[in-house]
């Protein structure tokens, strides 16, 4: 993860970006839960790019704690051209979360916390839609695999562990409209 992310600046930094074209974006759906989020996708080749996104969401409401962090890189092939309509995408990701005290979701939720770290990969489908000169709108829907390692606790700030687990998941690892900024 960390030599993609090495790769990916040292793109920026030389210049050697086909097509010089480079993005930033955020994603709306995690603006709507008031989760930070940063994207940024460059142009490798004349149908590939790659994104790179992530995420942090630090809050704590009440007893309710909704923490947790994302790193989503993924490569892109355009069925057109590069920023521009249909798109398929193979991505990975890794984070770690913190969450319980949740009266909304379930009385699990209410009654512990969940702290863990996961990884996995899907596939993704998106689609692009150009606004403008330098901006541009996209929803992406993706499914994949995530291995979910977490300690079980009985509340959402109690210290005393009830029991370490792992589980696999399977289903949608990826939920994006994003709004984008492009440098050229």
């Amino acid at each position: 993860m960390k030599k993609l992310l090495v790769l990916f600046f040292l793109l920026i930094a030389t210049g050697s970006m086909y097509g010089q074209k480079f993005a930033v974006k955020s994603n709306l759906l995690y603006d709507a839960t008031a989760t930070i989020n940063l994207g940024a996708e460059i142009g490798l080749a004349p149908k590939w790019t790659l994104d790179v996104s992530g995420n942090y969401n630090g809050w704590k409401f009440g007893d309710a704690r909704w923490k947790n962090w994302l790193v989503q890189p993924e490569g892109r092939y355009w069925l057109c051209e590069k920023f521009n309509g249909q798109f398929l995408g193979l991505h990975a990701h890794a984070g770690g979360f913190n969450v319980g005290g949740m009266k909304f979701l379930s009385k699990n939720m209410e009654q512990n916390r969940y702290q863990g770290t996961f990884y996995g990969a899907g596939i993704g489908y998106g689609y692009q839609w150009l606004l403008g000169n330098r901006w541009s709108m996209e929803a992406e829907i993706g499914v994949g695999w995530a291995r979910l390692d977490y300690k079980k606790y009985p509340c959402a700030d109690c210290g005393t562990m009830i029991k370490k687990e792992h589980k696999d998941y399977f289903g949608v690892t990826k939920a994006a409209l994003s709004i984008i900024y492009f440098f050229k």
